[in-house]
């Protein structure tokens, strides 16, 4: 179900044929602003074209490795915001990159998009029956050959290929994230659980075998599986081996054809569906807690400013995990009560002990004012780590400099563990 990113071989060169900006080039690699993309430009211009096969044999072995390991689980510690922001970040990515194919154009390029565009937006509203990108590249490609139009096509990027590629070994001497963020984000919109582990041991084996073939290589690709899942409404894998399968046949079958088609066609639709445009409306923005908008728009920042989805990814997760701990320290709660004889004084402490809430715990008791006997409850408290258990003893501490006794009653089984296994172990404060 998750559409990968996954060029044919690059063809034979055609002589006096207008082609691409080189692969390396500035063009090249805003358009292909995603994970994989942005080492492959550098690679093949540094390297060379068998320097660049290894590596994509060289990845897939290392993404059987990762998801063999179990690696892949850690997605689960990535917050939604993060996702989200991923997601809208990546769009910017690639709307940036369509930015080139909307200046120095004719400008019959920008009514094409406008209409392509209406199509995307209106024609779902008439019938989800045909995919609505479809309609939009069949009538804006008709539009074009119909009327003459000149304008710029997909032939006048280069060459597709006529044939299928051949197996072969990297000229190359033998020494020694996206994906998981997509697949995550198809398992919300479908509401079905996958395996990451398998997503990752399956595109390691894709890429090791498009290495090979003398691919590219790649990963799972936002935008076009948007298009397949969203857009198409796809819910099986049968969907992701279909497209692939279609894309061939158009390559190979139907090249001529495929080469006619304008890319203002293409930019509407990449730039329709690319964005979470219910993630950024102002109804959903104003529901949403601050805290989880900074995050998002973290993520978004940092990866629009490095062009690197894994730099963006991280520093939004560590956000998004510093935030956390803020909001859950607030919900430890001290409070006294004492007895009628005023003989003890007993302290309820709830909520989640850890390294952000304790630091506060030890400055809410009263060690000058209290009588002699001081009990603390934590009957609805829970001990998560080592610096809980330092405060407490520091709350003792203090106690028994002053000729006080302390007594903690109700520990859970966890708690009372990790309390009697650290305390009197740590370093005083």
């Amino acid at each position: 179900m998750i559409t990968a990113d996954r060029p044919a071989p690059a063809p034979a060169p055609a002589p006096e044929r207008k082609r691409a900006a080189p692969r390396g080039s500035n063009s090249d690699e805003t358009t292909r602003a995603r994970a994989v993309a942005l080492v492959i430009g550098p690679l093949n211009r540094e390297h060379g074209l068998g320097y660049l096969v290894a590596a994509v044999i060289l990845a897939g072995v290392i993404q059987i490795a990762l998801g063999a390991l179990g690696v892949a689980k850690l997605m689960r510690f990535v917050p939604r915001s993060v996702m989200v922001g991923f997601v809208n970040a990546l769009a910017i990515l690639i709307f940036m990159a369509q930015v080139p194919e909307m200046t120095h154009v004719p400008w019959a390029v920008y009514p094409l998009i406008a209409v392509g565009l209406a199509l995307m937006v209106f024609f779902p509203k008439v019938t989800m029956v045909i995919p609505a990108p479809l309609v939009s590249i069949v009538i804006l490609t008709v539009i074009t050959l119909a009327a003459g139009i000149a304008v710029p096509t997909v032939g006048d990027k280069g060459d597709l290929p006529s044939s299928l590629p051949v197996p072969g070994l990297p000229d190359v001497p033998f020494t020694m994230m996206e994906s998981l963020m997509t697949a995550k984000l198809v398992d919300d919109i479908t509401d079905t659980h996958s395996s990451k582990t398998r997503e990752s041991i399956g595109q390691g084996i894709a890429n090791i075998v498009t290495g090979f073939f003398g691919g590219m290589g790649g990963c799972a690709m936002i935008g076009q599986t948007m298009i397949n899942v969203k857009v198409s409404g796809a819910r099986t894998r049968l969907s992701t081996f279909l497209a692939g399968a279609f894309l061939m046949v158009l390559c190979i079958v139907f090249g001529p054809v495929v080469s006619d088609i304008p890319m203002a066609a293409l930019v509407a639709v990449m730039v329709m569906v690319s964005f979470d445009w219910h993630s950024i409306a102002p109804k959903t923005l104003k529901r949403m807690p601050a805290g989880e908008i900074a995050v998002m728009v973290i993520t978004v920042a940092v990866v629009v400013a490095t062009s690197n989805l894994a730099i963006g990814v991280v520093v939004g997760s560590i956000t998004a995990m510093v935030i956390f701990a803020k909001r859950v320290a607030h919900f430890a709660n001290v409070t006294a009560h004492a007895a009628p004889d005023g003989g003890q004084v007993v302290y309820s402490v709830t909520g989640e002990l850890f390294f952000a809430s304790s630091n506060d715990l030890v400055g809410q008791f009263n060690y000058a004012g209290d009588p002699d006997k001081v009990v603390i409850d934590l009957t609805d408290a829970h001990i998560w780590d080592a610096s809980s258990v330092a405060a407490l003893d520091a709350i003792e501490t203090k106690y028994k400099q002053r000729g006080k006794t302390v007594e903690i009653i109700g520990l859970n089984t966890p708690s009372a563990d990790l309390h009697d296994k650290l305390s009197g172990e740590l370093a005083s404060h």
